[in-house]
């Protein structure tokens, strides 16, 4: 569904009318509808519709506390838990509403992985942090969750690095290394979406480099949603961003045109630094 043609009109502080986000007609992978979050009193996320396009990389801007994480943890179901959270409105992925009562959370995360702000891996093996999911799922065929291991490794660019050492302990990778072997144990279930929540903000230039230079590369195969606070990151790896403020959501487009013409005040004081 494509709001833009719906005789509903946004409230006051969305955008007027939805940008050409689709160029070559790709379908859409995943929509938020008319979404409202609250935890208790306080309405997080106020009135917010998109569409992500499959097989694209779409950023989430903007100042700290303005509901980016928030936003992005609805695509995995990852508030449900939080004390006195509601939602109003759809998420849907593939056209099917997530929050809705047939659905079975542990399916879903299968199909949406995440990678956190910093890198969190267990404390076991190197090959054992990437065949965790698997193994939870009760897959048994080890020739399966070893070529599974290898091919996640590999698609994380990390494998050529540590191939003669999957025994070694996950710890013991620098940080860099870790947030790509997390991202290679979100990768070993098959998503067809990976949810990134600030996965460079606690590692070194080179280290982000190669993570956003992986991102890129993940793009062929999967959705990608990035929440970050780095402008600059923004504009290099993303195809679409959208920018909320105080649980708005103020702009949303081509990143090109937000970074260079954007057409609201409010988005070019952000990101040329005028506040936030």
């Amino acid at each position: 569904m494509d709001s833009e043609t719906t005789s509903q009109q946004p409230k006051t502080s969305q955008v007027e009318t939805k940008p050409k986000l689709n160029p070559n007609n790709r379908s859409f992978k995943l929509q938020a509808e008319n979404i409202d979050v609250f935890y208790d009193d306080f309405q997080a996320i106020k009135d917010i519709s998109l569409d992500i396009v499959e097989n694209s990389i779409t950023a989430f801007i903007g100042p700290s506390g303005c509901g980016k994480s928030t936003f992005l943890r609805l695509f995995n179901r990852m508030n449900d838990n939080i004390d006195g959270f509601h939602m109003n409105g759809k998420i849907l992925i593939d056209n099917k509403n997530i929050y809705d009562e047939s659905i079975k959370v542990e399916e879903l995360r299968k199909k949406v992985g995440m990678v956190f702000q910093k890198p969190n891996p267990f404390p076991k093996s190197i090959y054992e942090n990437v065949a965790y999911g698997l193994r939870i799922q009760g897959v048994k065929d080890e020739e399966f969750i070893e070529n599974r291991v290898i091919e996640s490794l590999k698609q994380a660019t990390l494998y050529s690095e540590i191939e003669d050492n999957l025994d070694k302990q996950a710890l013991s990778l620098s940080g860099g290394q870790q947030q790509r072997l997390c991202i290679a144990r979100a990768l070993a279930v098959k998503p067809s979406v990976l949810l990134m929540d600030e996965p460079t903000s606690a590692l070194d230039p080179i280290s982000s480099g190669k993570i956003e230079d992986l991102i890129h590369e993940l793009k062929k195969e999967f959705t990608i949603v990035i929440v970050t606070h780095n402008m600059q990151q923004a504009a290099r790896v993303s195809d679409n961003t959208a920018f909320l403020y105080m649980g708005n959501l103020v702009e949303y487009g081509d990143t090109q045109k937000i970074f260079t013409n954007p057409e609201k005040d409010r988005t070019q004081n952000y990101i040329t630094g005028r506040f936030g």
